[in-house]
């Protein structure tokens, strides 16, 4: 079989392994945390590939978390210079507010700024409006996006802001597959960032802080929700970068902040000080034992253990697999053949041409005779 090694040393343990072509996850243990919260997620954000599993597809209460979909969605599908007029409905929405007024114009980007960074359920409220006419119908915008765009299947909205309901549910994996999507985008890695602004509205002139405390106290934070209401406890989703290491961590049902914050550092201390990602880089050449040419088509992005040495191997399905020590397969990738014109000798080259001269005449030929 053919082999092309190339050998890489990184700091890790066993990941759970992802393909991009292949759905077969390999389960690996998991380290002995002492988490304080009943589910708990790390994911290599680059990769998607999952570093610690604990109860991650179990069916839970987002809360706030909920409102990063709400964000990505206005700012991937609405005019963010849109002027938004506040409805009597919206400021009458419980919970964390930024304080609108009713007939009060703000602009859409605003009101996202307003979502994310204050947690603004008003805000929530008047961007589901605006966009479909009501929180139900921006509801199914919701439910379809996340289905269609993201590929999360657990997940069920109800509202654009995570206030309580029986059908509004997600898991953990779900939100970390959202927030995976809603950080490429870097608008909405603007707001969710942003430490502070300042908020001159009608009702309500301030300085709004971030909710997301660990933007002050965790070096590398980039954002970006967190999220209570009493039937789901606290809820956390935290994205963090390093020396161009990314990680995003989620942590649901905590019995208060702190322990969320705690829970969320010991997770992202673990992907820091055992992880690290490799890339196999677009358009990157690999040749067959009979010489056929494959390529990579775009990036592919994997998470290694320690010490770990890796091989590219090319599959007799003419896939790409990379594989790690004891043969274990991190991720299949789909290879483009590259088609290559045979090299012809001197003798095969002269009769090409005198063929293709045949041909040319014949058609010259032609053409004269039915010009006359």
């Amino acid at each position: 079989m053919f082999r092309q090694k190339i050998i890489y040393v990184f700091l890790g343990i066993v990941v759970l392994s992802l393909s991009l072509t292949d759905k077969n996850v390999e389960a690996t243990s998991n380290p002995n945390f002492q988490f304080h919260s009943e589910v708990a997620l790390l994911i290599d954000q680059k990769s998607g590939e999952i570093l610690y599993d604990q109860l991650a597809e179990q069916r839970m209460y987002p809360a706030s978390i909920t409102k990063i979909i709400t964000g990505i969605i206005a700012i991937e599908q609405g005019n963010l210079e849109d002027i938004v007029k506040v409805s009597k409905e919206a400021t009458e929405v419980i919970g964390t507010r930024v304080y609108l007024l009713e007939d009060e114009e703000v602009t859409l980007e605003k009101l996202v700024q307003g979502l994310l960074i204050n947690s603004g359920n008003d805000a929530g409220t008047a961007i589901a409006e605006h966009m479909d006419g009501s929180e139900e119908a921006f509801a199914k915008r919701m439910n379809d996006f996340v289905q269609e765009e993201i590929g999360v299947e657990n997940t069920n909205f109800t509202n654009p802001h995570g206030l309580f309901d029986e059908d509004h549910y997600t898991t953990a994996l779900d939100m970390a597959r959202i927030t995976q999507y809603a950080m490429k985008n870097e608008t909405f890695q603007e707001i969710v960032s942003t430490k502070d602004m300042e908020w001159i509205g009608e009702g309500w002139e301030t300085t709004l802080y971030n909710h997301h405390r660990l933007l002050w106290d965790y070096e590398g934070t980039t954002g970006v929700k967190n999220g209570f209401v009493s039937q789901s406890g606290y809820t956390l989703v935290t994205s963090a970068e390093r020396d161009d290491q990314e990680f995003i961590a989620v942590t649901l049902k905590s019995a208060n902040a702190r322990t969320a914050y705690q829970d969320t550092i010991q997770l992202l201390n673990y992907g820091f000080e055992h992880f690290e990602t490799g890339k196999v880089p677009e358009n990157k050449q690999f040749f067959s034992d009979d010489g056929e040419e494959y390529i990579v088509q775009e990036d592919v992005y994997f998470t290694q253990m320690l010490d770990e040495q890796i091989e590219y191997e090319l599959t007799p399905a003419n896939k790409l697999a990379i594989v790690g020590d004891n043969d274990r397969t991190i991720k299949k990738v789909a290879l483009e053949q590259i088609e290559v014109e045979p090299i012809l000798t001197k003798a095969e080259l002269e009769e090409k041409e005198a063929e293709q001269g045949l041909f040319t005449r014949f058609w010259d030929w032609v053409s004269q005779l039915f010009s006359k």
